[in-house]
């Protein structure tokens, strides 16, 4: 096996083991999700929450479609020698998942905040927590990019 491969087979271990993290989450929050329209108070919600729960919703299947994608992707191309570009296209389908999944979180922030709290309460919290996930998954490794 020459470096060059055994560099990619790190590298794709790498993100496989990442997504293995980000997985259980997205899918603990999607079961939280199937069940809430089914709860006795979710009738009584806004129409505001309605929304912000239905964003979550789709951002959170959106999240797991791509998370899952790399190991689809994987499966079925395996040994096909094609190992760069399955790479390439595993980190971004990996990054797309989640920049879904950080606006599931969020929306989930906002509808249980404006239950709890209210809307100008709700907006604060949201606007707080989407901003920690910009900064510390998105902005920090970029700056970081930037500043190599």
């Amino acid at each position: 096996m020459t470096e060059k491969n055994r560099d990619l087979n790190r590298e794709l271990i790498e993100l496989l083991n990442e997504l293995r993290v980000a997985l259980p989450g997205i899918q603990v929050l999607f079961a939280f999700l199937l069940i809430v329209p089914f709860s006795q108070g979710f009738p009584q919600v806004s129409d505001v929450d309605r929304a912000a729960y239905f964003i979550a919703f789709v951002c959170a299947s959106t999240a797991s479609a791509f998370l899952i994608a790399p190991s689809a992707y994987h499966r079925i191309r395996f040994r096909e020698h094609d190992k760069k570009h399955m790479l390439t296209l595993a980190n971004r389908l990996a990054i797309a998942g989640m920049v879904f999944l950080a606006l599931a979180m969020s929306s989930v922030t906002f509808l249980i905040t404006d239950v709890l709290f209210g809307s100008p309460w709700a907006s604060i919290v949201t606007s707080l927590t989407a901003g920690l996930y910009a900064g510390v998954w998105f902005v920090l490794p970029l700056l970081r990019h930037l500043h190599d």
